[in-house]
């Protein structure tokens, strides 16, 4: 034991400390720099930035098991669960979602006449009784897959973006229109 101390001491002795340490495998450190999108010889399919493995989520993402389709989304419906309470906090978050990516289509009080709704077959109102039978996870289910002409936000949104765009749909526009709708009824003669 003594004497290998005593070589590894006199090794360090003799290196006057200017050099460069031994360097193993050179080639790794300072391999070929590819952009992205630059075809690579060195990859099977020739692309340089690769798509993720089937079934890959992204990191913080819940995996979402549901298909296209009207079963599915019915499905989706009876399954899934809201993970956020209707607190203030959640309601306001959720409206400026809604005002940033859906009124534009559905308008502002979600009666389907947005902006462009006259460009395109207009959306359903979320008010229609067919709507609002809807339960949360189906509306969440409609949003993250899309529905007829609408294409899917799961890309543009996060899931909990999702489920807050959600809450505000059931209990800010929905409810305050049913109660609007028996108040009317009420008054009416």
């Amino acid at each position: 034991m003594k004497r290998l101390l005593l070589a590894v001491c006199a090794i360090a002795a003799c290196s006057n400390g200017s050099e460069r340490g031994f360097e193993y495998a050179p080639d790794m450190v300072r391999g070929p720099a590819f952009k992205a999108f630059a075809p690579n010889p060195a990859t099977r399919d020739g692309l340089t930035l690769q798509r993720p493995v089937a079934g890959t989520v992204a990191r913080g993402e819940r995996p979402f098991r549901y298909g296209t389709g009207e079963d599915e989304a019915t499905r989706a419906g009876r399954e899934l669960v809201d993970p956020f309470d209707d607190s203030r906090a959640t309601l306001e978050e959720g409206g400026e979602l809604f005002r940033t990516y859906c009124s534009v289509c559905h308008g502002p009080e979600g009666k389907g006449d947005g902006l462009i709704s006259g460009k395109i077959p207009p959306p359903p109102s979320y008010l229609s009784d067919r709507v609002l039978a809807f339960p949360p996870g189906r509306i969440f289910h409609v949003i993250t897959r899309g529905s007829g002409k609408m294409a899917s936000y799961a890309v543009q949104l996060s899931s909990d973006d999702r489920w807050k765009i959600v809450a505000y749909v059931k209990v800010v526009l929905q409810k305050q229109a049913a109660a609007y709708r028996d108040h009317r009824r009420e008054v009416a003669p």
